[in-house]
C-alpha cells in the first residue's frame, strides 16, 4: 500500500469524504467541513498524496473560514495545516531514514519518501525556519543552513 492509499484509508476512518478529482481552478485542493476535493489535474499519486495530506491537516488543526491570507490568524492556521502534512508525510525521522536508506540528493530522497520534490523542499524550508542551523533527532544531527545535511553523531 503506497502513502497516497495510507491517506486515503485514514480519512474514510475518521470520515473524511474525499473526492479524488474535483475540478478546481485556482487550488490543488480543498478542505470544508469534512470534505476533502482533490484537483482533477494533479496527475500522479504522490502529488494526490501532497495535497490529500495537506487538506487532512486542516482537518486536523484548521478552525473557521481561513480563505482570507491577509488575516494573521489564518495564516497561521495554514502553517499549522502544512507542518501537520510534513510531520505526516515526512518529519525528522524521515529525513534521517532517507540518510541510513543511502539517499544522496533530494530526488532520490523524495523518491525514498513518496513525495514530489516540491513538498520536501517546502518541508526543508519550514523546519529551517522552525529548528534554525540545525536539530538532533535520535543519534542524527541534520543541518539545515547553509543546505541539507544529515550525519550520526557518535
Amino acid at each position: 500500500m503506497n502513502i497516497y492509499e495510507k491517506l486515503l484509508n485514514q480519512a474514510a476512518s475518521d470520515d473524511v469524504c474525499v473526492d479524488e478529482s474535483f475540478e478546481l481552478i485556482a487550488d490543488n485542493g480543498l478542505y470544508i467541513d469534512g470534505n476533502i476535493a482533490l484537483s482533477d489535474k494533479l496527475e500522479t499519486n504522490r502529488e494526490k498524496a501532497c495535497v490529500l495530506a495537506e487538506e487532512l491537516g486542516h482537518h486536523y488543526t484548521s478552525v473557521g473560514n481561513i480563505i482570507d491570507m491577509k488575516d494573521a490568524y489564518n495564516r497561521k492556521q495554514e502553517r499549522q495545516a502544512r507542518l501537520w502534512s510534513y510531520n505526516r508525510m515526512i518529519g525528522l525521522r524521515g529525513i534521517t531514514n532517507a540518510f541510513e536508506a543511502g539517499c544522496q540528493n533530494r530526488h532520490e530522497m523524495a523518491e525514498y519518501l513518496e513525495v514530489t520534490e516540491e513538498f520536501l523542499q517546502d518541508c526543508i524550508d519550514c523546519y529551517r525556519d522552525k529548528y534554525g542551523v540545525g536539530h538532533a533527532v535520535d543519534n542524527h544531527y541534520i543541518m539545515f543552513i547553509p543546505t541539507l545535511m544529515v550525519g550520526k553523531i557518535i
